[in-house]
This record gives structure tokens, sequence and C-alpha cells, in this order.
């Protein structure tokens, strides 16, 4: 396909033919699409392309019920769903979260598919007070792949102590009192950051659906009723202007992993939306 960047369109072409290279260019290519959509998308907005990734049960519930033992069951999807996400985080420049998925799960939020990296996954946590625990498992294996997003002081003790342990406090923007989402987002692209994969909870989707700036959606759908007529994932419960509309620009996307089954779609024509 045509390289994206309206600067260099068409030259690698020119150069290889030159050299006695065949070139077959489909502009209609859904592989090469694919292959290039983040980058097309960095070309033209310069940030990066984000894809909402999430588990849920048939009914749309983010969290399974205590067990009678009060403990709770961890996963929703299978051993072959969650191999498939690190696969996706392996194709991903950064993974986002908020701050309250952090305080909740505690997570790692690294790639483990095992595959060579061609540069090391950005962790970002978007956390407006600053409650980040040196403690958390992310602080704790920070190796300069951690960044925070946060609206509260960046001399601070609790700063300086993260700053300490080879995680980068930025100081963001505020919109409501949180990190502003566009402004986050416009750091990262110049940060060469070409797509974020949006691992969160319902508030942060909410924002960043509300905000227009998720332009791809995973969603991980498990063989599990908890409570018929629960709300999707980030969808806010107040009655909205308009719908989302996934988009069929090559066609929804469903693939089974095992048990599971997951649905893939855009909001957005990643080659065209202005």
């Amino acid at each position: 396909m045509r390289d994206p960047n309206p600067l260099v369109a068409g030259r690698g072409f020119d150069e290889l033919r030159a050299s006695g290279i065949r070139v077959d260019c489909d502009t209609d290519s859904e592989e090469a699409r694919r292959l290039n959509e983040a980058f097309a998308w960095w070309i033209r907005k310069r940030r990066p392309l984000v894809t909402l990734k999430t588990a849920l049960t048939l009914d749309g519930s983010l969290v399974l019920p205590r067990l009678r033992n009060g403990n709770e069951t961890r996963w929703i999807t299978s051993e072959m769903s969650r191999a498939e996400v690190h696969r996706m985080r392996h194709a991903s420049d950064a993974i986002m979260t908020g701050i309250g998925t952090i305080l909740a799960d505690d997570p790692l939020l690294t790639d483990r598919s095992g595959l060579p990296r061609r540069r090391p996954l950005l962790r970002v946590v978007l956390d407006s007070r600053l409650r980040l625990s040196p403690k958390s498992q992310v602080v704790r294996s920070a190796q300069g792949d951690v960044l925070v997003f946060t609206c509260a002081s960046v001399s601070s003790a609790r700063a300086e102590k993260l700053s300490s342990c080879g995680v980068e406090i930025f100081h963001a923007r505020a919109r409501r009192g949180r990190p502003d989402l566009h402004s986050v987002l416009e750091e990262m692209g110049r940060r060469d950051i070409l797509s974020v994969m949006l691992e969160a909870g319902p508030l942060l989707n909410q924002a960043a659906l509300e905000a227009d700036l998720v332009e791809k959606v995973r969603l991980f759908y498990a063989p599990t009723l908890v409570e018929l007529g629960s709300s999707l994932p980030g969808l806010p419960t107040r009655k909205r202007a308009h719908a989302l509309r996934v988009r069929e620009i090559s066609g929804i996307r469903t693939e089974n992993f095992g048990p599971d089954f997951a649905v893939e779609g855009y909001l957005h024509d990643v080659y065209r939306d202005h």
C-alpha cells in the first residue's frame, strides 16, 4: 500500500522499481491496512490510535460475583483469550489504565507474549491525585517504562519517591480534576507512540468514549451470565444524545478463543476520518 505520509508517498515505490524490484500496490488490501493502521493514524493525527479492550460476561458484567468462601474469581475469560490479549499488548506501543484499576487489581501491565519487541511496552497510568503506591507491581517492576500522568505536584515527596523507582511523572493539564485525555494522547504522540491499548475500568472507558478518542474496540465475551440487563463497559448510564456506532470498515470481525469469542470493530475510519 502507498505510504500514508504525504511527504514520502510513492517515492519508495519509485526507488524499488528503479532498482528492478517488482512492486504490487493494492490500496484496498485489508492485510496491509491492518498492518499500517496505527502508523497511518499517527501520521495524520499526531496522536496514537487507541484500541479499547475489555472482557465481559454475555450480559455485560465486568466483574464476577464473590464465591461463597468470600473470594473472587480473578478471570472472566479463558486462558486462550488472555494469551490473545498478550499478543495485542505485543502489537501495541503502550498500554494505558487508570489508578482505579491499579488500586483494585495491582496488575503488572506487561507483555508476556514471549515475542521480541521493537521497543519496550510503555505502561501508562492516569492518576489525578498521585495515589500510586511504590509497593505496587507496576512500580516495583519499573525500568524506565512506566509513565504517570497526574494533576498533582511533580515535586512532592510521593512524586520524588516514584521517580527514584524508575517511574516518570508528567504533570498533565486538568479537565474536571482529572488528566485531560486529549493532552495525554498528544504528549504520547510527541513521544512517537503509534498505538495505545486501553485496558481500564468503566470510568476511564467512559471518559475516552465520550471524548471521542477511541478508534477501535475489541470485546472478549465469556459464556457466563451474572446479571441480565447490566450495562456495557464504559458506556454512560445517563442518556446519550446519540449511540456509538461500530463501523463496518472491512466487516465487524469475530473470533473464537476456546469457550470465549471476541468482537472487533472501529469507531472511526482510521484512514479517512478528519
